[in-house]
Formats: C-alpha cells, sequence, structure tokens
C-alpha cells in the first residue's frame, strides 16, 4: 500500500482552499459538505456571485430547497442580469410545487439566451 498523507481538516483550510474543496464535494455529488465549505465564504464575501451560486445550488442539489430560494432571490435582487440565478430560482420553485411562482424567472432566463 502506498503513503497517505494527512490533509487539514476542513475548518483548518485558507478561503482558496476551502473553495477546492467545495467544487470537488460539489462535483462528487457531496452536496451537503459543499454547502458547509460555502457558507462561511458567502457570509464573508456577498459579492461573490460565484461562490453564492454554488451555494444555492448545493443547497438546491441537497432538497434544501428554502436555502437555495433565499440565496437566490438575493441573488437576482444584486444581479438582476445573472441569467442562470434566474434559471436555478424557476428550478427551486418548480421543484418546491411553485411552478406559477417560477414561471417569470424562467422566461427572464429565456430571454437571456438560456434554454431551458
Amino acid at each position: 500500500m502506498g503513503d497517505f498523507v494527512d490533509l487539514p481538516d476542513d475548518a483548518t483550510v485558507d478561503d482558496h482552499a476551502r473553495y477546492d474543496r467545495a467544487t470537488f464535494a460539489f462535483e462528487t455529488r457531496d452536496y451537503v459538505r459543499a454547502a458547509g465549505l460555502l457558507e462561511p465564504l458567502a457570509q464573508a464575501d456577498p459579492g461573490n456571485a460565484q461562490v453564492r451560486l454554488l451555494l444555492a445550488r448545493s443547497y438546491y442539489h441537497s432538497a434544501r430547497l428554502g436555502r437555495a430560494e433565499t440565496e437566490l432571490r438575493a441573488m437576482v435582487e444584486r444581479w438582476p442580469s445573472d441569467a442562470y440565478a434566474h434559471l436555478v430560482l424557476a428550478r427551486t420553485l418548480q421543484r418546491a410545487g411553485r411552478a406559477e411562482e417560477g414561471a417569470p424567472h424562467l422566461k427572464i432566463a429565456e430571454a437571456m439566451g438560456l434554454e431551458a
């Protein structure tokens, strides 16, 4: 067997490593871990749309739709031209059984060129 390297605990890594770990967790479908890693980054830098969108998507995929909706509503308010945020908000509302409420966001995303 090969040698194993002890990696630092998630709580002790710097923000860049935390984001890298969150991205890896998301890509490997560990959405709860991804969200846990991203939450402090989003709180520390609420103007980072990339972090906030990945956080919202992590919430969506882990079926924490209320949190996803809150994050996405804040995003479309702050960045109304973010078509993907509108699309994910529409999908979140659809998944929550509120498709009619999500329809305007779906139309906005489509108007901006995203395929729904």
